[in-house]
């Protein structure tokens, strides 16, 4: 490996740093991408059954909510506004869902950079390699073998650490953009349950149907029809 490095010889430095930074995204990304992190198991349920119960929701307690997840802070978001009609809490979601998504994309726009970049680095160091050798074929004619496969091994050794580099930035950037996706689907799902079990408009068909149910039949009445 090491060989193969001195091979390329200086324009492999650029491209072993965007390795390095592309290694630290990758892993950054996954452990913060984490479905448990993000969407904890239970979290939905446990929130609007803490908000069906009614009464006085604890501040503090809204604020731990918000500190546990993302899912927490888009949920946090709307009991924060649950007194006020549903289309102003579902635009204090919307809002909170942006900034959240925005975090979740953290350091994706670098790892695209760095997966654009790899090939064009390589494709530099194999140029670079190619004036190395035609130079060197000036100074010393085509009879120089050494020199000729020096050049060329250059070249080509530049171009498949370009590859290497660029290949998997490509795969993890756009397998971090399908599991960001999914992830807002389903937190827009939680979301709107939980505005369900907030609006009082949703809750007053129910009750009232239970009320209906519940409520004695007046013998007079029974007795007319």
């Amino acid at each position: 490996m090491l060989e193969l490095v001195k091979a390329g010889g200086w324009p492999m430095i650029p491209l072993l740093l965007l390795s390095a930074a592309g290694l630290a995204i990758v892993v950054e990304r996954c452990w913060t991408l984490r479905r448990r992190a993000v969407l904890p198991p239970g979290l939905g349920e446990e929130v609007r059954a803490w908000a069906a119960r009614g009464g006085r929701l604890d501040p503090a307690h809204i604020d731990s909510l918000r500190d546990t997840s993302p899912l927490g802070a888009l949920l946090a978001a709307a009991l924060d506004v649950r007194q006020r009609p549903r289309e102003e809490i579902r635009e204090r979601i919307e809002d909170t869902g942006r900034h959240l998504v925005f975090r979740m994309e953290r350091y994706l726009n670098a790892l695209g950079t760095i997966a654009a970049a790899g090939p064009l680095l390589g494709l530099f160091g194999t140029v670079v390699g190619m004036i190395q050798m035609f130079l060197g074929v000036m100074d010393h004619g085509v009879g120089d073998v050494n020199q000729l496969a020096g050049g060329i091994g250059k070249a080509l050794v530049c171009a498949a650490t370009g590859m290497v580099v660029a290949v998997p930035a490509l795969m993890f950037h756009r397998h971090f953009r399908a599991r960001i996706d999914g992830y807002i689907v389903e937190m827009e799902s939680e979301a709107i349950r939980l505005m369900d079990v907030l609006d009082p408009r949703a809750r007053r068909p129910a009750a009232a149907s239970a009320a209906g149910a519940a409520a004695p039949v007046d013998p007079a009445l029974a007795v007319q029809g």
